[in-house]
């Protein structure tokens, strides 16, 4: 049996994590097996599902490489072929016609009412359901439109689709679901339900918590293979401790067993750091395409500098391309920012002015300007005042770059050179003795 799975979102708005973390698992589950993953627009909510919310999901769904085999089924193009199937069900004794409420005339789907449903969840294991716990349920509404659960099956049935992997809010769905294949006599699909993405309280993670978005994880510099990678492992893992994949390794690894039943809690400092790895990991010409032109849309040259030496040190270290100009402005300009909260702790202390002078000072002297010397200087000057190294290179980092953090600072130090570095060690040094800070 040729695996067959399917992605079928609803159109009405922005693409939500979980709905793609379900199509991320299907296409890799299709990609595994050598299979097809199938594309299904479910557009039958004709005022919410919008073309320009359809081209939003086939954007993000280009932008994460998730390629769809064969031509998308729109849904709602299926009528006629659903409504079909309602009426032989009548015809059959599965569903009658009832006017509910005085609303109108619907089609109900009847449910077994005696014994035990159950099915074997690929996921979640055996789910047992009593018949008389069921209810008859409606499957095209008075006004003459399919509901859900017929559509849903119809058209899973026509698509010929062997496994169905979707969220877990759609596991009490999937008894009605099965009893609709029974009585239109089509073989059922094996089930694979996924756990619920939660925010650290345990609950479904929502907007409330952050991005929840696709389009706003792309917004907010997020690379697409982090997004995939990150998602992935919301409810699935390689079986070692393996957490940054490349797109093959995770077809080759990608099986259904490995997914978990329990809930996948969203936690944002891994995919942040997960980011990170990405961008370390891009090939030096992708990364500096994009340092340089960050670097110069923020009005920055590099003329001068020693541009690979600074992105050696800053390719390990950027977490978001959209950090790169604030984040390494005071190698190519000196006009560079200070952050208040370094200046007020680092730099406007006793006795800093005089250190500052200090250090330039040793440094104008120094035989050969490197990592070393000038790692040796602060050392000894820190034993000198029993206060260690620490006390030394807090304020000189701030001093020569206006930031807290960064590169190593004896990298730093070398990259920017001598000539600037002593410049700007008395710059501030004079800048503070006249409280110009």
């Amino acid at each position: 049996m040729s695996v067959r799975v399917r992605f079928a979102p609803s159109p009405t708005g922005n693409v939500h994590i979980g709905n793609i973390r379900a199509a991320i698992f299907n296409w890799l589950f299709a990609r595994h097996e050598g299979g097809k993953f199938l594309l299904r627009v479910e557009d039958t909510d004709r005022e919410r599902s919008t073309q320009a919310a359809i081209d939003t999901l086939l954007s993000c769904m280009a932008w994460l490489g998730l390629d769809y085999d064969e031509t998308a089924v729109y849904q709602s193009r299926q009528k006629e072929r659903h409504l079909a199937v309602a009426d032989e069900l009548i015809r059959k004794g599965f569903a009658y016609r009832d006017n509910k409420g005085g609303g109108g005339e619907c089609v109900i789907f009847r449910m077994p009412k005696e014994g035990r449903l159950e099915y074997t969840d690929v996921v979640k294991g055996t789910i047992k359901k009593r018949a008389e716990d069921t209810q008859d349920f409606v499957i095209v509404r008075s006004d003459g439109t399919p509901v859900f659960h017929l559509s849903n099956v119809v058209d899973d049935i026509d698509m010929s689709i062997t496994h169905v992997i979707r969220g877990d809010d759609h596991v009490e769905n999937t008894f009605k679901h099965i009893e609709l294949f029974k009585a239109i006599g089509a073989p059922v699909p094996k089930y694979a339900h996924l756990p619920m993405i939660v925010n650290n309280q345990g609950k479904p993670y929502s907007k409330r918590d952050g991005a929840a978005f696709v389009g706003e994880f792309k917004e907010q510099g997020y690379l697409p293979e982090a997004l995939f990678n990150f998602l992935l492992l919301l409810g699935w893992a390689p079986g070692d401790d393996r957490e940054v994949l490349s797109r093959e390794e995770m077809i080759q690894l990608f099986t259904l067993d490995r997914c978990k039943s329990s809930a996948a809690r969203f936690d944002m400092k891994k995919l942040v750091w997960m980011n990170g790895e990405y961008i370390h990991r891009q090939p030096r010409e992708v990364y500096a395409a994009e340092f340089v032109s960050r670097v110069q849309a923020a009005g920055l040259s590099t003329e001068g500098s020693d541009l690979e030496g600074v992105m050696d040190q800053m390719q390990i270290r950027t977490k978001f391309y959209s950090e790169i100009p604030g984040s390494c402005a005071y190698f190519f300009t000196e006009a560079y920012a200070f952050d208040p909260k370094g200046v007020e702790k680092r730099l406007k202390v006793e006795g800093v002015p005089a250190l500052l002078d200090e250090v330039a000072d040793k440094y104008a002297v120094l035989p050969v300007f490197d990592l070393q010397t000038t790692h040796e200087v602060l050392a000894a000057m820190g034993e000198a005042r029993g206060a260690g190294l620490g006390a030394m290179v807090h304020p000189v980092r701030v001093a020569v770059s206006g930031l807290t953090e960064g590169p190593g600072l004896f990298e730093m130090l070398a990259l920017l050179g001598r000539e600037k570095v002593c410049a700007r060690l008395r710059g501030v040094a004079q800048k503070l003795r006249e409280g110009n800070f």
